[in-house]
């Protein structure tokens, strides 16, 4: 490796979820870097310290005080600056690749502060107009990346990266398995019982049913039921699973169109005070439009939906970030 290269710290920060999950996927840029990841302490956060150089920082989102947790969110805001400046004095980056959301906030301004070039790269989640973490945090960065057109053009300055494709690869040999997951950051009690209220029903004869319920979810009875799943086990459970329900979170959504499943997705709603917007039923909606799932809301929906899903052939499809990749080889090159 460069001797250049090999003596400087390429910071790679992204909260839980889907965030993180886009930072993987960008492995051939950093994987000849020194680095370090920055994120959350959540199943997946462990999963990417077990092979490499990880910090945790407190969760932190603006959307903790729509929900009615301004005093939560302020103080977990004191502690993640801590962390955060803690973490940039640590390892004094070059660089930072960030992701978002909220609790990357001041990882990407101490580094800024510190010298380090900021690289952000709002999430793929955001197909109309750019995130709030994008038009906080972009003031900050030195180069900003959107990923899909529409919101590129509303975000001032950015480039413009849109990585989806469908695949023409056949769908993997499928097992009588429903699995339903609720992500990495929040529990999500109104899908587990979507499923629990179907299978009591009757329409899931035949399926096995794994749920990740999330740290404190419900959890039905008669179920095979994981607060978290370590990530290893959730690709092999996605592998075989026929049908997976989920949120609606990007990682989630694309992990499964990986693995050609059938999906309901059931969107977290800030009016339910399941999440801190509406973005989730941005996201799916964009998704049913393209026929790559089914969306559902109510057990009358999940019924249905189930109904479709079953019917109609799966859409294998992925994100492919290679152009991006290559373009950030080239730009970090120049540091």
């Amino acid at each position: 490796m460069n001797k250049r290269i090999s003596s400087r710290i390429l910071c790679l920060a992204a909260s839980g979820g889907g965030h993180v999950r886009q930072i993987l996927d960008l492995e051939p840029l950093w994987g000849g870097e020194n680095h370090v990841f920055v994120t959350e302490d959540t199943a997946l956060g462990r999963s990417i310290a077990k092979d490499h150089p990880c910090e945790y920082v407190s969760h932190v989102a603006l959307g903790q005080a729509k929900l009615g947790a301004p005093f939560k969110m302020a103080w977990a805001a004191v502690r993640n600056c801590v962390e955060s400046l803690k973490i940039i004095m640590k390892h004094r980056p070059f660089a930072v690749i960030t992701t978002g959301a909220g609790s990357m906030f001041f990882t990407i301004a101490w580094a800024r502060l510190f010298g380090a070039k900021i690289i952000l790269v709002d999430s793929f989640a955001r197909f109309d107009r750019p995130s709030a973490f994008a038009r906080i945090g972009g003031p900050l960065a030195h180069l900003r990346i959107a990923q899909a057109e529409a919101s590129g053009k509303q975000w001032p300055g950015s480039v413009i990266f849109d990585p989806f494709r469908t695949l023409d690869t056949p769908r993997p040999a499928k097992k009588p398995l429903l699995f339903a997951t609720v992500g990495a950051t929040l529990k999500f009690d109104r899908l587990v019982k979507l499923v629990a209220n179907a299978r009591a029903a009757g329409l899931l004869e035949g399926y096995d049913v794994v749920i990740q319920t999330g740290e404190g979810g419900f959890a039905p009875e008669g179920i095979e039921c994981h607060e978290t799943l370590p990530f290893e086990r959730m690709k092999q459970i996605l592998h075989e699973a026929d049908i997976v329900v989920c949120h609606g979170g990007t990682g989630s959504l694309i992990t499964a169109l990986r693995e050609g499943c059938r999906i309901i997705a059931v969107p977290r709603r800030f009016d339910r005070g399941e999440h801190y917007d509406d973005h989730q039923s941005e996201i799916t909606d964009a998704f049913a439009e393209r026929g790559l799932l089914h969306t559902a809301d109510t057990d009358e929906d999940f019924a249905a939906a189930l109904e479709k899903a079953r019917e109609g052939e799966p859409i294998c499809a992925t994100t492919d970030p290679s152009a991006l990749i290559a373009y950030l080889k080239d730009y970090l090159a120049k540091i």
